[in-house]
């Protein structure tokens, strides 16, 4: 199967047409839907490389983002604006991002783990739009590589524990040292609330596949991450794991406030992902089963959701030349039919049913209230302004007079319907396969 698998990619270097990659892209991702295998537990793939549900679900998410920012990303081509180094960057990216969720060896974890920033690093740097992306990309690398080696220091001290880098051999070690050590980097890349100042930059200043990418996928390696090593400090977890839930509700209500008053777009959403983020982490750090479901399906939801809306943002970056709702007012009498698109996503966004989203919050809320009664009131607040902010965000944008400075502008072509319908359809119709999602624990 591990031939094949490698052999798919050999063929994206040799190929100039952006669509026959997303059709190869899309073939990667149906055989590995096809692939039979049983995944209640590691199946394996190769000598460090398995799947269960988990990770199955994760990969399926990398595909399918991956695809869907080639589909985003045809102003490269048609600028001409190094289309091919892009794709190469995107495939490296798609590439570590799998082999991350394939590894069963926490080594090859995080090498894969690390190795992830780096095309992300190189579509900020390399196709951001201001001088001030090259902050962005400090802030992104300084932040990832201060907390990257506590975690090579954890890995080894759990190697000098089990002689054994595999997941499957980890037990409880109840060692406070560890605890610190392994969990600062998942929550960074999550990111959690006072660890997240990296990523509202990284999102403002990088171009919509990095947007997407990020919002889509990487913020899932850390949920990822957490997830696979609790196994090794539940005794440890029980003491300490308050802390980090207390931080998350506090943090995630005061960001959801603060979203009521920002102006750019992209801003507003990068910073709604640090919310959603942030139930992910209470739910994970409750260690039960309904925290541990509702922090997957969450997880999946968010990242089809949060990148329909960057893409929607780029649409109207692309033709406005502004992300700010003071430009991008009255849409609804220049592009009624894309308001539709807007509502279906934002509805989606404040967790509205039939999304993946609403299944996933109602999990996580069952979650923390069992935890704490007191965390009610926190969630209240997330789940209320979860909701303002996108309002806000549709009513500012949609209604009102539009700009009188606009001189011409471009109607939305049937790519960028494909694009939206393509994150909008497994967003709404997975929740008719929830069940799926509650048998890998």
């Amino acid at each position: 199967m591990l031939k094949i698998f490698f052999m798919s990619f050999f063929f994206f270097f040799i190929i100039k047409k952006w669509w026959l990659v997303y059709v190869s892209m899309m073939l990667v991702f149906f055989f590995l839907i096809m692939y039979s295998c049983n995944l209640f537990m590691f199946s394996n793939l190769f000598n460090y490389l398995g799947m269960d549900y988990l990770s199955f679900s994760m990969v399926l998410l990398s595909l399918w983002i991956c695809s869907l920012i080639i589909l985003a990303s045809f102003m490269l081509y048609n600028y001409n604006l190094f289309p091919l180094l892009f794709l190469i960057n995107l495939l490296f990216m798609m590439i570590s991002l799998m082999l991350a969720f394939f590894s069963m060896d926490i080594f090859f974890f995080y090498l894969f783990f690390e190795s992830s920033i780096l095309p992300v690093l190189f579509m900020i740097l390399g196709w951001g739009y201001q001088p001030e992306r090259i902050q962005a990309g400090i802030y992104l690398i300084f932040y990832t590589l201060f907390v990257s080696l506590p975690l090579l220091l954890g890995i080894f001290l759990v190697y000098f524990y089990f002689y054994s880098f595999s997941f499957i051999m980890f037990k409880d070690m109840n060692n406070l040292m560890l605890y610190i050590l392994m969990i600062l980097a998942f929550l960074v890349k999550m990111p959690m609330f006072l660890f997240h100042l990296w990523l509202p930059k990284a999102h403002v200043e990088g171009p919509v596949s990095s947007s997407m990418i990020l919002a889509g996928v990487m913020l899932k390696l850390g949920g990822y991450g957490l997830m696979r090593i609790m196994k090794l400090m539940m005794m440890v977890s029980l003491k300490f794991n308050f802390i980090w839930i207390i931080i998350s509700l506090v943090g995630g209500s005061l960001i959801s406030l603060l979203c009521l008053h920002l102006m750019d777009m992209k801003l507003l959403i990068a910073y709604s992902s640090v919310v959603h983020m942030s139930l992910v982490v209470g739910g994970i750090m409750t260690l039960n089963y309904y925290g541990f479901m509702g922090s997957l399906i969450l997880m999946i939801g968010h990242g089809l959701c949060s990148s329909g809306l960057f893409v929607l943002i780029n649409l109207m970056y692309e033709r406005l030349g502004s992300r700010s709702l003071l430009i991008n007012k009255g849409l609804l009498n220049l592009m009624p039919n894309l308001s539709l698109w807007w509502f279906l996503f934002l509805s989606s966004n404040m967790a509205a049913p039939p999304s993946l989203n609403l299944f996933g919050e109602i999990s996580l809320l069952m979650s923390i209230i069992s935890w704490s009664k007191i965390s009610m009131m926190f969630l209240m607040i997330i789940s209320f302004f979860s909701a303002a902010y996108s309002l806000y965000i549709f009513t500012f944008s949609q209604h009102g007079m539009f700009n009188k400075g606009i001189f011409n502008f471009n109607n939305i072509n049937l790519r960028e319907y494909l694009l939206l319908m393509i994150h909008w359809v497994p967003l709404n119709l997975l929740i008719f396969k929830v069940d799926y999602f509650f048998i890998w624990f």
